[in-house]
C-alpha cells in the first residue's frame, strides 16, 4: 500500500481538488476547461496531490477524466461513494489514494461526513477492496470520536475531517468547531490514523486548520478554482500553498498562536 509522506517541516500537504474545473466544462458540454490540464498546472505550482470526486450522477468529473489523471499526475486521490459501480471503477483504476464520502443527488456539494456506524460490514468490505489494489484508503467523517473509532474498525488507515462547520461559522461557534477538529485530530492519531482535513477552506480561514497538530494534508478545491478565475490556476495554487506554509512556520515561532481564530 502506498503511504503518502509527510510534507517537509511538518507543513500539511496540499491536495488540490479540480472538480469545479470540470463543473465549468460541463456547463457548456464541451471540452474546456480541461481538469487534467488544470491538475498538471496545479502540481507544477506546488500541489502535493490532485483530488477528484467521481459522483454517481457524473455532474462534473467523468470516467475519462479519472483514467487520464491516473496517468498524468504524481498522486491522485479519488473520492467515491460506497456504491458498487463507482467502487468497481476505482478498483480498476487503482488510484494512489481513495476517500470514501457520503453522497446525495440533491446536494450541491458534500454536506457532511460519512456515518461509519450505519453499515460497518459493507464499509469494511469497500475499504478492503480498495486497499487490495494499493490505495491508501481514507474516510471523510465529521470530527467525532465514534466516527474515528468506526473508521479504524473498518480498516481505514486515514480519515479526512469535515471542516464545513468551522468554515461556515464565525466567532464562538467557529472556535468551538475548531476545538472539535483539534480533539478529533489528536484522537485519530492516538488510535493510529493519519489525519487529513477539508471542505470550505479558503485563503481567509485555512491558517488555524493548518496549525492543528497531527493534520498532515489539506484538500481544497472550490476556493482555489474561484480564485483562479481572477489570477490564474498557477497563482491560485501558489497562494494557498504559501498561506499554509507561512501559517505553520509563523505559528511554530509563536508557540502555535499565529493566526489562531478567524484566520487571515
Amino acid at each position: 500500500m502506498l503511504v503518502t509522506p509527510f510534507a517537509p517541516l511538518g507543513i500539511p500537504r496540499l491536495g488540490v481538488n479540480v472538480d469545479h474545473v470540470a463543473t465549468l466544462r460541463e456547463a457548456r458540454g464541451g471540452v474546456d476547461p480541461d481538469p487534467v490540464a488544470a491538475a498538471v498546472v496545479a502540481e507544477a505550482a506546488g500541489a502535493d496531490g490532485i483530488t477528484v470526486h467521481l459522483r454517481e450522477d457524473r455532474r462534473h468529473i467523468q470516467d475519462r477524466d479519472v483514467r487520464l489523471l491516473r496517468g498524468f499526475v504524481r498522486h491522485m486521490n479519488l473520492e467515491v461513494a460506497t456504491e458498487s459501480k463507482v467502487v468497481a471503477i476505482a478498483t480498476e483504476i487503482r488510484p494512489h489514494a481513495a476517500c470514501l464520502v457520503p453522497e446525495r443527488r440533491e446536494e450541491v456539494t458534500t454536506e457532511g461526513g460519512l456515518d461509519c456506524t450505519l453499515e460497518p460490514e459493507r464499509l469494511a468490505d469497500v475499504v478492503g477492496r480498495l486497499s487490495e489494489v494499493g490505495a491508501q484508503v481514507s474516510i471523510f467523517i465529521d470530527p467525532d470520536v465514534r466516527q474515528l473509532q468506526a473508521a479504524r474498525e473498518a480498516g481505514a488507515s486515514c480519515v479526512e475531517l469535515h471542516t464545513g462547520r468551522y468554515a461556515d461559522t464565525h466567532g464562538a461557534a467557529r472556535e468551538a468547531a475548531l476545538a472539535d477538529l483539534r480533539m478529533a485530530a489528536a484522537a485519530g492519531r492516538e488510535i493510529g490514523l493519519r489525519v487529513h482535513a477539508g471542505h470550505g477552506l479558503t485563503l481567509r480561514n485555512v491558517a488555524p486548520v493548518a496549525l492543528i497538530d497531527g493534520v498532515d494534508e489539506l484538500n481544497i478545491g472550490h476556493s482555489i478554482v474561484a480564485r483562479a478565475i481572477l489570477v490564474g490556476f498557477d497563482q491560485a495554487v501558489r497562494e494557498m500553498r504559501d498561506v499554509i506554509r507561512v501559517a505553520v512556520l509563523g505559528g511554530r515561532a509563536l508557540g502555535g498562536r499565529a493566526m489562531d481564530g478567524e484566520g487571515a
